[in-house]
């Protein structure tokens, strides 16, 4: 158990996580309105939430816009003039010591460059509920897309800039998308990528598509280096001017565009972006989210979870440290704004707070293995929200690439992805937080919008448990039956009350909303159905110990039945990766005619390690020490890779397909 330090106690604005977890529990609907009046609304809501099975709507009635609360109140206050934004780009060429490119907005320069483009976007045609696909690299132009989207009441579909052709065709299709934001090129590592040419193979037979945007991110690039002629002609606000298919400069567009823009007034119910899952099990689903709900659920649990300390003071540009003495934050997220991550906690829940985000455009081993390190010590950043995945990476090279660097600003880490093992917890705390910096490990899904099961600062620590649920969410564990199960006993993790931010619906497809949220076939809940009561299917699943405590154990479908046992692929590759020679595992279950499913894991050794025979029998014992003897693999193997999804999610389904000589399907989410 880790116990926070009397400091970060009184630093916190939750000092008593039991008490008002319980005050709140009765009474949730209550402690979201008290919290949804922090924030600016045209019009106040006449019901706090309506719930029709299986549908939850949020202030029902209320009038509001996230742009509104993101940026608009702020231009009155102090926050105008603080940064908002600290952008680092990678150097296109590090071998010849180019420098990273570093942009920087304040409240008030990202509100001109959002109004600007929210222009852009009238001018050719979107209109409240037209939908636009915004594929970009980790870049300003992104967050300012959505934005701009936002502002005037169109629909923001995100695809990451990793995905392939057939990725990117299958949700613009679904989105039935008229406009596509994109780059022309754009450096990754040691190369550079051509989105354009990405987004026309994807748009070539789809003809809801009118134009498309485009973004000079290389800026050595030539004008007509893409073979086309842009159609950019003087553009009058609100005046269309696509009639077949366009392609446009993004900077020549917003050289004309007007820098004044009202935001549209939307209701609390009216849908905010699309975000597309993985499709590591099928066709996406398009995830729909609110203005409303999700406004007031992302802006609570940033400020509670990271304690965001934001004094709304301007902020030196020189030094990017806050001016007049402020203790102000430096929030760092290393996620893409192709996520959900991004979305709740790089665009909308900080810029709400009133916070300075830190982005970097590169990889963690870009152009060096310390280069996060090095920036935190460079910008001095006080909160540092990074994945699983990342931390493993990093923690493979050993304690003497941070050992190098000032981490002394930190003051709160963050875990956000999948489960975190114990071994990758307590690294992360010794090593990059020095035992001063608590872990928030957060388990949350594209679905719920925001944290679901958090700790705060406050709270006494577990190293892997993502400690207990978020004020207002009632969690619970059940069997196949929906009957809540034994302390220490795995379950499938469900949430017994509607939140604030939780999706609106799969777009058009209510039938993939209620099968797999509500009537799932893993849990026979109909009598709650008939009941009219709330039982929101997750899809993943947990132990609770004997302190209440939740240990993710991860996917329902990533669990290997052996001999009747289930047992969690986390848990086991967590097993794994505490052994001292150990970097990574993955873990999948074979068909055995004996056990049902036997166990084969794929081992990722620490740099200079050697496998061997030896190994792989201490790495047995480790695992039936750890989980016991039910437990034991009947395979390893030694990899140097292993499949991941861009995000850094390990593809256990084609690890598995790979093995067993199956068709390997969806493989566009696929980094390598």
């Amino acid at each position: 158990m880790i116990i926070p330090s009397d400091e970060i106690v009184d630093k916190s604005y939750i000092k008593d996580y039991e008490k008002l977890y319980h005050d709140i529990q009765e009474h949730p609907e209550a402690f979201w309105e008290n919290i949804a009046k922090e924030l600016s609304w045209f019009k106040p809501w006449n019901k706090v939430l309506e719930w029709k099975y299986p549908y939850a709507r949020w202030f029902v009635g209320g009038q509001c816009n996230i742009v509104n609360n993101a940026l608009d109140r702020h231009q009155k206050t102090a926050v105008k003039d603080k940064l908002a934004y600290i952008w680092v780009g990678q150097p296109f060429d590090s071998a010849q010591g180019k420098e990273m490119p570093v942009r920087k907005f304040t409240y008030g320069e990202l509100n001109t460059e959002v109004c600007k483009f929210a222009n852009v976007l009238k001018s050719l045609g979107v209109r409240k509920g037209d939908r636009v696909t915004i594929y970009l690299p980790r870049i300003p132009e992104q967050y300012i897309s959505m934005l701009a989207c936002a502002k005037i009441g169109a629909i923001h579909s995100v695809v990451f800039s990793g995905f392939s052709a057939d990725a990117l065709k299958n949700r613009i299709m679904d989105a039935q998308s008229k406009i596509v934001i994109t780059t022309d090129k754009y450096p990754y590592k040691d190369k550079v990528l051509d989105s354009k040419k990405t987004v026309d193979e994807a748009i070539k037979d789809i003809s809801s598509v009118k134009d498309v945007i485009l973004i000079k991110r290389l800026k050595s690039e030539a004008a007509d280096s893409n073979g086309f002629q842009p159609a950019s002609p003087k553009l009058q606000r609100g005046e269309p001017i696509s009639t077949g298919l366009n392609y446009h400069w993004y900077h020549d567009l917003m050289s004309q565009a007007d820098t004044i823009c009202s935001t549209e007034i939307m209701e609390a119910t009216d849908p905010l972006f699309l975000l597309y899952t993985s499709g590591s099990t099928g066709k996406p689903k398009g995830i729909l989210h609110g203005h409303g709900g999700y406004m007031v659920g992302v802006y609570l649990t940033l400020k509670y979870v990271f304690n965001l300390d934001s004094q709304n003071q301007p902020v030196n540009q020189a030094t990017s440290q806050p001016g007049n003495n402020s203790i102000d934050d430096i929030y760092f997220c290393t996620a893409d704004g192709g996520w959900i991550t991004g979305h709740s906690y790089i665009v909308y829940s900080p810029l709400i707070n009133g916070a300075t985000t830190f982005v970097y455009e590169a990889t963690p081993d870009y152009p060096h293995p310390g280069i996060w390190w090095e920036l935190i010590q460079k910008y001095k950043v006080t909160k540092f929200y990074t994945a699983p995945t990342a931390i493993r990476a990093l923690m493979r090279l050993g304690d003497e690439i941070p050992n190098k660097y000032d981490l002394s600003s930190l003051k709160i880490l963050g875990s956000v992805g999948e489960p975190i093992n114990p071994e990758a917890w307590l690294w992360y705390y010794k090593t990059i937080g020095k035992e001063k910096c608590p872990i928030m490990d957060t388990w949350w899904q594209t679905e719920t919008g925001m944290f679901m099961i958090t700790p705060v600062p406050s709270a006494n620590l577990k190293p892997g448990s993502a400690f207990k649920p978020f004020f207002g969410v009632e969690a619970d564990l059940v069997d196949d039956k929906g009957n809540s199960v034994p302390v220490n006993t795995q379950g499938f993790l469900v949430i017994k009350k509607p939140w604030p931010s939780m999706l609106l619906d799969v777009y058009n497809n209510p039938k993939k909303y209620l099968e797999t949220y509500f009537e799932n076939e893993s849990i026979n809940n109909q009598q709650l159905t008939k009941n009219n009561q709330f039982l929101y299917f997750s899809g993943d699943s947990a132990k609770k110990d004997d302190d209440g405590y939740y240990w993710i154990i991860g996917r329902n479908d990533d669990v290997i039945k052996v001999s009747g046992h289930r047992l969690g692929s986390a848990e086991l590759e967590s097993a794994f990766v505490s052994h001292p020679s150990v970097a990574e595992a993955a873990v999948i279950g074979k068909p055995d005619e004996v056990k049902g499913e036997k166990i084969k894991a794929f081992v990722i050794l620490k740099k200079g390690i050697q496998g061997s025979d030896e190994l792989k029998t201490e790495l047995v014992k480790q695992v039936r020490k750890m989980i016991g003897p039910i437990a034991t693999p009947d395979e390893i193997d030694f990899v140097d890779k292993l499949p991941k999804t861009r995000s850094g999610k390990i593809m256990r389904r084609v690890l598995k397909a790979q093995e067993l000589g199956q068709p390997l399907g969806d493989t566009s989410t696929l980094e390598n």
